[in-house]
């Protein structure tokens, strides 16, 4: 296991549309923002940080409903509070209608009896609503709430939760739960040292993997059980743990988010503190999502979504407990990498091969080694074997004094950043000399090194002493998990050095684009697609030369005025699906196949029953890639663009990426490496390269409007948009918007 800290990294990002000004003063979780610290949407750009010191070792704790009577579940929960309390310096005072003393502690009779200050009440009643109104008049800092019923029950539950929550809101203390549990008053030992992973979890259960660390050497600082959420949440817990020196990684167990804004505000400020968060997030499928709702009571989110915006914050995202267990620990204690180079390195040319295959796949950087360096490196290694990398030793000189050279050897050579030894099963003394020179070396080194003890059993001397007895060496149990662990290591640090918060990039004030697109707003209403393109215009967005007609005459002046060849298009608000209708008409070369094409199209709208603002005579506009670029709604993080492969390979491929606004250029261009069908902007069978650059300034262009309209727009879909040849631009041929 590993040894070290992480610093704070700032630089950055920078948005291609620029902002200024000031927004008026706002209230979020209590915490006043200054102008400046709200977005154009009035929404905060500032994780709000709860104070959680006095939560974490309060002074004194009150127990409402407090027993000593054996056999009871509220004995049992007492007598580990009194442990707790007693470890951590706090007072207790149990809280009792009845009772003139618990455990030998003199009881008060109810919490408005309370004479002297309380920083934590633990409230182990059915119905906690009546104690918060109660506490309300005591100053009580902070609350828990063990009982269930709420949220994760189902409509009834849920308004029950959120009159609970209107009173903590009154009340002005901060809530943990309900549905919650005992586990941030767990035994965490104190003889461990080094950077240590502070766990989030919305099922106590579910933590008990990442807790049980401490057995094998690793530092756990707090556990914060979230339950159901009515008021202190997963994203309050990140802000906080963000800000503790101790910290070195947060690993959680999420079910689902209270707030999407606030879990990126918070994700944003551990990027910006340079600490790495690790999650396991439910609700990949239906039936997951499903069920956590039914546990927590949380919305899951759209996966894609959810996925995408733990990404753009840095985020580490893993499937497994087990990769919560090893990604967590090996991002708390290692040094920051000198190179993001890996080498493997074993005993077996079969098992570096195995192993190469899978790291290289996963996106891990194998350099091969300088000539130099395997000359030297052959000094140890019979000449027969591979050493560029993978290194194969062959076995025979890890049991004697080579097998040390070797290793530093390797670390020595500028472009690694990383040893990785898979030592796929114990065959002493060879298994037992490599780890032993291994942890040696590491002592020595700043670089990560990396053993994949294989063996099943476990009980191995050279994994549990050796191995796991080293601060400076991260042990795994699997070559994936080793993997998963390294590629997020080397990715948390390539993306906090030079982090710049995409929040401070985020318009303040709305800009003359806003308020000209705001004038074209219909409430409730889908827009036309002329009315939609004047939408893309109000934000600099390209669309054809095209004029709205109202009768043929008119449509062949309007030809006549755009230039030939010429597309006719339906236009009304009530048309989302032109083609399918029959309602455009392309490649139109005359007057008289204009005036044709009008009365066909007014033919067809009459019959179909559509009601039209008119006919489009628009511009034809010469062949590109065509792409799709839009905007929908997220039940958690609210407004999100999607960009994609367009035309019917939308809905064929369903080739898309998405992010959350507040991003700049580098994220946008992000989005398009992450399509399948990328290379087709790059020009295939001949066709020229695409105008990246155009495409990249749309999306820009396009998430500003969704942060501007946030209020005011529902969805909007620019599909297809024509991305012409390199320096010629991209032009949105058709447009859906539709209002909120």
């Amino acid at each position: 296991m590993l040894g070290s800290t992480h610093g704070t990294f700032t630089t950055g990002l920078r948005a291609r549309v620029d902002a200024c000004g000031e927004s008026p003063r706002t209230t979020v979780h209590g915490v006043t923002a200054a102008p400046g610290d709200q977005d154009v949407s009035g929404r905060p750009l500032h994780a709000a940080v709860p104070d959680l010191d006095r939560f974490f070792r309060p002074e004194s704790v009150a127990v409402v409903g407090a027993s000593d009577t054996e056999g009871r579940p509220n004995t049992g929960i007492t007598r580990q509070l009194l442990a707790w309390a007693e470890r951590v310096g706090a007072r207790l005072v149990p809280v009792h209608p009845t009772r003139t003393s618990v455990f030998g502690i003199d009881c008060v009779p109810s919490v408005g009896a309370l004479t002297e200050p309380v920083d934590l009440a633990v409230l182990l009643v059915a119905d906690p609503l009546p104690v918060i109104e109660e506490l309300a008049e005591t100053k009580v800092k902070f609350a828990v709430a063990f009982a269930s019923g709420f949220a994760e029950t189902g409509e009834a539950g849920a308004a029950a939760q959120e009159r609970l929550a209107a009173a903590v809101r009154r009340s002005g203390l901060r809530l943990l739960g309900p549905n919650t549990n005992l586990n941030a008053f767990e035994r965490f030992r104190e003889d461990l040292e080094g950077p240590a992973v502070a766990l989030i979890t919305q099922s106590g259960h579910q933590g008990r993997p990442v807790f049980t660390l401490q057995e094998l050497g690793v530092r756990l600082s707090h556990w914060a059980p979230t339950g159901n959420e009515a008021d202190l949440e997963t994203a309050d817990f990140i802000s906080y743990f963000a800000g503790r020196p101790e910290v070195g990684s947060i690993a959680c167990y999420v079910e689902g988010l209270k707030d999407g804004r606030s879990f990126l505000l918070a994700a944003d400020r551990a990027a910006r503190h340079g600490v790495p968060v690790v999650a396991v997030k439910v609700g990949r499928t239906e039936t997951g999502a499903r069920t956590a709702a039914s546990h927590t009571g949380k919305l899951t989110g759209a996966d894609q979504v959810v996925d995408a915006a733990m990404r753009q914050f840095g985020v580490i995202r893993v499937d497994g407990l087990d990769q919560l267990q090893d990604t967590a620990t090996l991002l708390a204690r290692a040094r920051r990498p000198q190179a993001d180079g890996v080498v493997v390195y074993s005993i077996s040319g079969g098992t570096g091969a195995h192993f190469a295959d899978l790291a290289t796949e996963a996106g891990l950087r194998l350099p091969t080694l300088p000539q130099a360096k395997q000359d030297e490196l052959h000094t140890w290694i019979p000449e027969y074997l591979s050493v560029a990398n993978p290194v194969d030793n062959g076995g025979h000189p890890v049991g004697d004094w080579r097998g040390r050279k070797i290793i530093e050897a390797i670390l020595a050579d500028p472009s690694v950043g990383v040893l990785i030894c898979p030592i796929t099963g114990p065959f002493p003394p060879m298994s037992d000399k490599l780890a032993q020179d291994l942890v040696d070396a590491a002592e020595a080194s700043d670089k990560l090194v990396c053993v994949v003890w294989g063996s099943p059993v476990g009980t191995e001397d050279a994994y549990r002493t050796t191995l796991l007895g080293s601060s400076r060496v991260a042990t795994f149990r699997t070559f994936a998990n080793c993997i998963g662990a390294v590629k997020a290591y080397l990715d948390h640090h390539r993306f906090t050095t030079g982090y710049r918060s995409p929040f401070d990039e985020a318009p303040r004030t709305p800009s003359p684009s806003f308020r000209k697109a705001q004038a074209l707003m219909r409430p409730g209403r889908r827009l036309s697609e002329h009315a939609a393109k004047q939408l893309l215009r109000a934000y600099g967005i390209r669309v054809p030369r095209e004029q709205l007609v109202t009768s043929a005459a008119a449509a062949v002046r309007a030809a006549g005025l755009v230039g030939y060849p010429v597309v006719m298009k339906a236009s009304g608000a009530q048309l989302a699906h032109k083609t399918e209708l029959g309602l455009v008409k392309v490649g139109l070369t005359s007057a008289s196949q204009v005036r044709d094409a009008y009365r066909e199209l007014t033919d067809i709208a009459r019959f179909e029953s559509i009601d039209l603002d008119g006919v489009l005579v628009c511009q034809m506009v010469g062949r590109g890639v065509e792409m799709v670029v839009g905007v929908t709604r997220d039940d958690l993080f609210g407004p999100t663009v999607t960009v994609g492969l367009g035309g019917v390979l939308v809905e064929v491929l369903g080739d898309t990426a998405v992010r959350v606004p507040p991003f700049g250029e580098r994220e946008a261009r992000s989005m398009l490496a992450e399509l399948r069908g990328r290379a087709l902007l790059d020009g295939v069978r001949g066709a020229p390269p695409a105008d990246v650059d155009a495409l990249v300034e749309v999306v820009l262009r396009v998430q500003r409007m969704a942060l501007e309209l946030d209020g005011d727009l529902a969805e909007l879909d620019i599909n297809p948009l024509m991305v012409l040849p390199r320096g010629q631009g991209a032009v949105a041929l058709d447009a859906l918007a539709v209002c909120r």
